[in-house]
Order: structure tokens, then C-alpha cells, then sequence
């Protein structure tokens, strides 16, 4: 009896050790399974491996390293990060003697900003020193200690907060990536933690939008922005991690790293979001967007009141940057040369204008006997010309193009060697119709343009020149202004036209406009 009751004690022993080993291998099994869930990020990293040249066992080493891991969440991200480390890099400057040295400079290391500045100053203004822009490659400068220690601390905090059970995907999109844009690289995350502390303090008994509003009263109280107001003394395009504390000042795009810096030191997941151009204004932008622990966007602007989806003009666009490459952006598909520049060309961003506008899928109809390209592309007025701000596939006469916002002028083009060809007329999307602009030549009209607050204050003794767009600005007519004018009147002018008024004193910034069938005057 004793000898079977060791049996049975010995079996149940078995039978609980296999139960844990079964319980241990389930646990880990979905872990197991999304680690392995994407091998091209491997393949991807390892032929940029191999493209990274002389700096090629600096990413070797980071994964042997994690590799070694418990966790094989890590090594994925190490694949994932190096997979789409090809299309990232800094930007930066240095100065250089008669000799063609590199001087050598640290605003670090002195005490404050200010100081920093005066010596900034005096290089930039030494005619024995010339400014010397320099890009810097990922593949080839990053090195394995600072990406293992930024992979390291972004797990920590991640795995330490409210979000840890955000999707992996998620994670490696917008907490894991060790930068913003293409900014000198500095290394953040422990300083950003801890002076970032009280966010993630404050989450524990707040909702994050309360807490965002915070930290747009936060930055207000260190913080100088600076567009507007002065100008960057260096030619640096974007300010560093580092050198946002150090320096405290900075345009929007710095302002809106700041965020990304702050919110994912906590492990929060946070985008970078720009509007490369309004709609109804000239001019760019910069913004983000936090995500709660359901991955629900939140957009928000610490420069604006209020700060959680804060009041704004249309945008022309809006696009949130990732870190790794997006499936059918266009510069996936079609060639550099083919592309207008700015963000069209790059291949790491997604179209979120549904989220900060009301949208509507454009479709315009292309001029006949024209030799159509497979690409039209759709433009906004800025800064007095068009600007391309998306893109459509040509199909026959006809190109739709996706999430447009509402109560916008736009212009379908096409572009070849480098310059902008009118491929159809202008189309109004307004919010209850849509108008074809085709100026009428044969039944004109008389257009009063009377002064209008916030938009036109006629200055004494100046031209003003009434234009109308035919596939160019054709000029309708001039008048001189006297101190008591307060009306412009233009005779025999085209009806159902997009218009723009134009001073002698431009500098680009006036709105094109229509005028309706009652003479009330539309802006966009």
C-alpha cells in the first residue's frame, strides 16, 4: 500500500512538472509566434547588413546580442529597426578652417545655451570658417551600443506602463523607434524618463487627454517657440533630443519631437503627424497624435488652445511618419525623378487627413488629346503657385484622389522634368457641392471686390492686379487704388473662374477666390 502511494505521489509529481513545462510553453507560445510573425524584417535587416559597408559589425553585434536574449521580442525589433534603418538618416553641419579642417565644437559643453550661442555666433560669422551640411546615414554611423541600450529602455518603459499590451506592431511603430525625423542622433530615453516622470504619475489617476493638456502647459512654461520670432542662428534643420532641453527654443517641427521624445520615454505610443501644406493658407505644420491603451488616436498640439484636437484651418494634407517603410506610398512604385519633391518622396508615412478634416474621395476630369502619364497628381495654391500635395492613378480621362478635404480649390497636374503641366481644370470641393472652374470668355462679368476685415485693407496710391486662372494666371485688369477707395470694380471679366488679387507689394501670400452667382466672394 505505502510502495503504491509512492508511485502515485512520484506520478502526480511528473504529472505536475509536464503540466508546468505544458503551462511555460503555452505562455510563451503567442510570443514565439510573433517574433516569428514577419521574417522579412529579418531578411531586410540582413541585407542592410551587408549595405551598411565598414559599419557592418557595429548591427552584427546588436544581433548576437539579442540573440542571447530570454525574450525574443528584442531580436525581432533589432531585425526591425535595422530592416528599415536604409531610409533614415541625420542631418547635420560642422564648420571647417582655411586647411580644410574640421573644427571642433561641443555646445554641450558649455554651461548654457547662451554661452553656446555667442561661440556659434562668432564661427558663423569668421570669414577663415565655411559651413560644411552633412548627412549621416543610419546604415553607416549608427553603432551597437546605442541601439541595444535604445531597444533595452523602450522595452522597459514599455513593459513597465499602462500600455503593455498594446500590439507588438504598435509598439515597434511608435515607442521603439530611437528617432523623431532626421535629426542629429543624441541618446534620450533615460534623461526623457526621468524628467517625463510625472506623465506616466499622472496617468495612474487621469485620463491621457487631461494629462496631454498638461503637458501643453508644461512646455509653455520653458519652452520658446521660435517661428515667427527669430531665426536659427546654425544651419541645423532639426534640433537633437538633447539639444531641445539644452536649448529650450525651437520651431513647430522641434516642438512636436519634443512630444515624441517625452510620451514614448513612458512607453506611450505617439506620433509625429505634419501638414506639408494648408489648404486655405500658405504655410506648413506640425503636430501629434498620442494613442490610448486601445490604440485610439488622440491628435494634439502643445502650441495651440486647446491643446486636444485643437481648432484649424483645412489642411491639404496630413500624414503621420513611421519609422518602417508603408506598403503603396507612391515612392514604392514610382521612380525618384518622377516625383515632385517633399514627402511624396519618401516612403514611411501614412495618409491620416480623416482624422483631423472631413474628407471626400476628389475625382477631376483630365484635358483630352493629352499624353497621359500613369500618375496625375492634385494641387493646392501655396505661396501663390500650385503645389502638388497628393497623387492618383490616370485612368483614361478620369483620376480620383483618396481622403481630399472639403471647402478646398484644387488643380490636377502632371509632372515631367521637373515642372508642373495643368492637366484639367480647377475643381472646388466644397462641403454640400462640388464646382468645375472653366472660365467662361464669351459671358463676363463685372466682379466687385470690396475691402473685407482680416482678409483685404486697400493701401493709398497701389496697384492691384485682378488675375484668373486659364491654365496660367491670365491677367483680367489693373486699378489704383486713391486713400478713400474701398471698392475695386474689374469689367469684362471671365464668369466661373478662380480668381487671385494681387498687390504691387506682394510677397505671395494672397488666397485665390471665386465669386458666386450673388457676388458674395469664396477665399481658399
Amino acid at each position: 500500500m505505502a510502495k503504491n502511494a509512492m508511485y502515485i505521489t512520484k506520478k502526480g509529481m511528473i504529472c505536475r512538472n509536464v503540466y508546468k513545462l505544458l503551462s511555460f510553453l503555452l505562455l510563451f507560445l503567442p510570443i514565439i509566434s510573433i517574433a516569428q510573425s514577419n521574417p522579412k524584417n529579418k531578411e531586410e535587416a540582413m541585407v542592410n547588413i551587408v549595405k551598411a559597408g565598414s559599419n557592418r559589425s557595429e548591427l552584427e553585434k546588436v544581433i548576437l546580442y539579442f540573440k542571447k536574449s530570454i525574450d525574443p521580442l528584442k531580436l525581432e525589433t533589432a531585425y526591425f529597426l535595422i530592416a528599415n534603418m536604409d531610409i533614415h538618416h541625420s542631418a547635420d553641419y560642422y564648420w571647417i578652417d582655411s586647411l580644410e579642417k574640421k573644427v571642433r565644437f561641443q555646445e554641450f559643453s558649455y554651461p548654457d545655451f547662451n554661452a553656446a550661442e555667442k561661440e556659434i555666433m562668432r564661427n558663423q560669422n569668421s570669414p577663415n570658417l565655411i559651413v560644411q551640411k552633412v548627412i549621416y546615414p543610419d546604415l553607416e554611423y549608427i553603432k551597437a551600443d546605442f541601439l541595444i541600450k535604445n531597444i533595452e529602455n523602450a522595452f522597459k518603459a514599455w513593459k513597465t506602463s499602462d500600455y503593455k499590451d498594446i500590439a507588438f506592431k504598435d509598439f515597434c511603430e511608435y515607442i521603439l523607434p530611437y528617432r523623431a525625423t532626421f535629426e542629429p542622433l543624441q541618446d534620450w530615453r533615460i534623461t526623457y524618463n526621468a524628467r517625463y516622470k510625472w506623465v506616466s504619475d499622472s496617468l495612474k489617476t487621469l485620463p491621457l487627454t487631461k494629462v496631454l493638456s498638461y503637458m501643453g502647459a508644461e512646455y509653455n512654461s520653458w519652452f520658446f517657440l521660435t517661428y515667427g520670432k527669430e531665426n536659427r542662428i546654425d544651419p541645423l534643420p532639426r534640433l537633437g533630443a538633447q539639444q531641445l532641453l539644452f536649448r529650450k527654443k525651437g520651431n513647430c517641427e522641434d516642438i512636436a519631437a519634443l512630444q515624441v521624445f517625452a510620451l514614448r520615454s513612458q512607453g506611450i505610443p505617439a506620433s509625429y503627424d505634419i501638414i506639408p501644406s494648408w489648404g486655405t493658407a500658405t504655410g506648413t505644420h506640425f503636430g501629434n497624435t498620442a494613442f490610448d491603451t486601445q490604440m485610439k488616436p488622440l491628435r494634439f498640439d502643445v502650441t495651440r488652445s486647446p491643446v486636444v484636437n485643437p481648432d484649424q484651418a483645412e489642411p491639404a494634407k496630413v500624414i503621420r511618419l513611421t519609422y518602417s517603410k508603408q506598403k503603396g506610398v507612391l515612392a514604392s512604385i514610382e521612380k525618384e525623378e518622377n516625383i515632385p519633391p517633399g514627402f511624396l518622396q519618401d516612403k514611411n508615412y501614412i495618409d491620416i487627413t480623416n482624422e483631423y478634416w472631413e474628407t471626400k474621395e476628389l475625382k477631376c476630369t483630365l484635358f483630352p488629346g493629352q499624353q497621359k502619364p500613369k500618375i496625375t497628381y492634385v494641387c493646392t495654391v501655396r505661396g501663390g503657385e500650385w503645389q502638388p500635395v497628393w497623387w492618383g492613378n490616370t485612368k483614361d480621362s478620369i483620376v480620383a484622389f483618396s481622403k481630399m478635404p472639403k471647402g478646398i480649390a484644387y488643380l490636377p497636374v502632371y509632372y515631367k522634368d521637373e515642372e508642373i503641366i495643368p492637366a484639367g481644370y480647377p475643381k472646388v470641393m466644397g462641403y454640400n457641392n462640388e464646382v468645375v472652374l472653366k472660365p467662361d470668355k464669351i459671358k463676363t462679368r463685372s466682379i466687385v471686390i470690396k475691402e473685407q476685415e482680416k482678409y483685404l485693407k486697400f493701401r493709398p496710391e497701389k496697384k492691384y492686379e485682378l488675375f484668373y486662372w486659364d491654365n496660367e494666371w491670365k491677367s483680367a485688369g489693373e486699378k489704383i487704388t486713391t486713400a478713400e477707395t474701398r471698392e475695386l470694380i474689374f469689367d469684362k471679366v471671365p464668369s466661373n473662374a478662380l480668381y487671385r488679387l494681387v498687390p504691387e507689394y506682394t510677397r505671395g501670400m494672397e488666397r485665390p477666390f471665386i465669386i458666386t452667382v450673388d457676388g458674395t466672394r469664396r477665399w481658399f
